[in-house]
């Protein structure tokens, strides 16, 4: 523990890890309680680190509160895919789920995982059983451990795509927790009763906060690598993985009004070999384990350890801890953070096929039935699917004699929806917020495609509707839709207002700024109708808004 408050007292979510016996609380006894549709206190903070979270409907609260009723609970799910790569079987499994204990969607996340929502508490065995004998599985998929290992998902299929995936799904699988827990309550494995369960690389305690890796493989940081508490950039070598830049401290959450949150990019401490590779990944965990604030949570990420104690410390620490020296980073460059639609033939000679999801979210909705037609892709598709790091997917490994059963079928159910939309819609990211998320101020996902109407309409108006200027918008300042990194973010505050972020760029590696506190949809609008403008007017060739926008503020622009 940090020896600077290693003396105060430890938060109350510390308190319930340690008490825990390796996660297991009283969920059981939670779960089997007939009396509430929720968990108990306690056990709704150990759940995250099963791969659930309690929500309630959060638009039908004010109305159970006055008929006395308890609020509409139910349950979001996640399921961890390293990667982002999974097979046809385990995609119709997620869709079953989806359908039968779910809210009949699919979500697909920023972490390059699913999401079920809506499931009720007498059907989470039933639900996490079944994830599981799909050979998919939700512990640390949320909570205070690693998360899901995201790696590029390069529809190219390269040889270096191959061995970093490898390495990604390594990882994971080194970093995930040890306990018995898991097996015990969901899968009906036996009961410990010797209390000789034990965790070799998390302790009793777990990590302080929530632990993030991702691996990007250039010119592509669809990761965003620096926004993640560790990094590993491919070097490619002759057309081979020759090794790993490595990167620590990103992180973009923070609270509105304390200064001492704020979000922080990754930076180099040097470069590793493949081989290395899960010895550093352990180590920095480790650090984490044993110097990040168990006091305080909102300081408890690895970018605040880091900026605590500097970033000389830590590779001197790392390096006393792994034996050896991390080498001089090596080079390489970043060109796009985004995914690429449509069809690209791989080095495999088969095809790949990326599709657009509006913010990740798979249903059936009219006459884009998205849901079923991703139902009907798996049942013929012989390869695999990619779920990309910006909420969209990948048909992948696709042989010729498929390729035109799989473009009929995403033509019948309006899954060819990248041919139909903007760029800018394209590139849009949104967080879920209402009416699920209880950390949500505004609005996000549900308001994106009115928000996008209005830029849409700003682009037309300035004859740049083709340039792919990112979006991104959440209903809080936690940065799921990794806001701060956007050339036009939106960080919730209030219903209907909005901190406007301005000046990411399309490679990931620079944080916006921001240009107008808690605004409402009216005044964002002005404001960027103002840019935009000047933007078509004024900017270089071939610069974009991102870059427009810290020109002219460093030179004075308001």
């Amino acid at each position: 523990m940090n020896d600077t408050n290693k003396n105060a007292p430890v938060s109350a979510v510390e308190r319930i890890k340690r008490n825990s016996n390796y996660l297991r609380g009283t969920l059981v006894e939670s779960l089997a309680d007939p009396a509430t549709g929720g968990l108990a206190a306690d056990d709704i903070q150990l759940s995250k680190l099963h791969g659930f979270y309690q929500q309630d409907d959060r638009d039908r609260r004010t109305e159970r509160t006055r008929q006395k009723l308890e609020p509409a609970y139910s349950f979001m799910i996640r399921a961890r895919v390293p990667g982002g790569i999974c097979t046809p079987a385990q995609w119709l499994k997620m869709d079953e789920l989806a359908r039968v204990y779910a809210n009949n969607t699919l979500r697909l996340t920023t972490r390059q995982a699913f999401q079920l929502h809506g499931v009720l508490k007498g059907d989470l065995k039933t639900t996490i059983q079944s994830i599981n004998e799909s050979l998919l599985d939700t512990i640390a998929a949320c909570g205070d451990v690693n998360r899901n290992v995201m790696c590029t998902p390069l529809a190219e299929a390269s040889k270096v795509h191959g061995d970093a995936l490898a390495w990604a799904q390594r990882i994971s699988a080194h970093l995930s927790p040890q306990t018995s827990a898991y097996h015990e309550i969901w899968l009906d494995g036996k009961k410990l009763i010797d209390n000789s369960d034990h965790e070799p690389i998390y302790g009793p305690v777990y990590l302080p906060r929530k632990f993030k890796i991702g691996i990007a493989i250039p010119p592509w940081n669809d990761v965003d690598v620096f926004t993640q508490d560790l990094g590993f950039i491919a070097i490619e070598r002759d057309g081979d993985l020759a090794g790993f830049n490595v990167t620590v401290g990103g992180g973009l959450g923070t609270s509105h009004g304390e200064p001492s949150t704020y979000p922080r990019l990754a930076e180099h401490i040097g470069y590793c070999t493949p081989d290395q590779v899960i010895t550093v990944a352990e180590h920095i965990v480790g650090i984490q384990r044993d110097y990040g604030d168990r006091n305080n949570r909102k300081h408890a990420r690895l970018k605040y350890t880091i900026d605590d104690r500097g970033l000389d410390w830590f590779v001197v620490e790392l390096e006393m801890r792994t034996g050896f020296a991390l080498l001089p980073g090596m080079p390489f460059d970043f060109e796009h953070n985004g995914d690429h639609f449509g069809w690209i033939d791989g080095v495999d000679s088969l095809g790949h096929l990326t599709l657009y999801i509006p913010s990740g979210r798979l249903q059936d909705d009219g006459e884009q039935t998205l849901l079923t037609g991703m139902r009907e892709i798996a049942r013929i598709h012989d390869g695999e699917f990619r779920l990309t790091p910006n909420q969209n997917v990948i048909i992948s490994r696709v042989s010729g004699a498929s390729r035109q059963r799989i473009d009929k079928l995403t033509r019948n159910h309006g899954l060819d929806l990248w041919r139909r939309v903007s760029p800018v819609r394209r590139r849009a990211l949104a967080c879920v917020a209402f009416p699920t998320c209880g950390l949500a101020m505004a609005e996000a996902e549900r308001h994106l495609p009115m928000l996008l109407k209005h830029i849409e309409a700003l682009l037309d108006k300035h004859a740049i509707g083709q340039e792919e200027i990112s979006v991104r918008i959440t209903g809080c300042p936690n940065g799921c839709a990794r806001p701060y990194v956007a050339e036009i973010g939106l960080i919730g505050k209030a219903p209907g207002r909005y901190n406007l972020m301005l000046g990411g760029n399309l490679s990931g590696n620079r944080l916006n700024r921001l240009h107008q506190e808690n605004a409402g949809e009216k005044e964002i609008i002005e404001t960027l109708d103002n840019w935009l403008g000047r933007y078509a007017a004024s900017r270089k060739k071939n610069e974009t808004f991102g870059d427009f926008y810290i020109r002219q503020q460093e030179q004075g622009a308001s």
